[in-house]
């Protein structure tokens, strides 16, 4: 299976391990836009914060259209979902926008952990999402 890893920048520290398992097992995996980027001193989304709020707009922009085309070229989406400070289970806007991308694509959503309770809970319960609880094996 083709599978697009997304996930807020917080959880890029978790990505590499769930990566190697999947594919270990097979699958081909797509990592998460900037994924490559996660050491620089100075990220690219800073970066354009830097030369202004249009940059960054700009930058935002680009970023969506990416991970559109990511999706159109996968079989699924994983969800990594993880606790973000006083946040359980965080799928912040960017993430959210790609699940929603994935829906209207028919694509397969894993949510790593369970639904967020928040603004967006009946949004992504819509969206039909298989709750995997860290178990990697459910993703078929």
């Amino acid at each position: 299976m083709k599978i697009f890893i997304v996930c807020s920048k917080k959880f890029y520290s978790k990505v590499e391990p769930i990566k190697e398992t999947l594919e270990k097992r097979g699958d081909k995996i797509i990592l998460p836009n900037l994924y490559e980027d996660r050491n620089k001193k100075i990220e690219p989304e800073d970066q354009a914060w830097i030369t202004g709020a249009d940059e960054h707009s700009k930058f935002k922009r680009s970023m969506y259209k990416m991970s559109k085309e990511k999706i159109s070229n996968v079989d699924a989406l994983l969800v990594l979902n993880f606790d973000k400070e006083n946040k359980k289970n965080y799928i912040g806007g960017a993430t959210f926008l790609e699940m929603y991308n994935a829906f209207i694509e028919n694509k397969k959503i894993f949510l790593y952990n369970d639904i967020p309770f928040g603004d967006l809970y009946d949004e992504i319960h819509s969206f039909e999402p298989k709750v995997i609880n860290g178990d990697l094996n459910l993703i078929k």
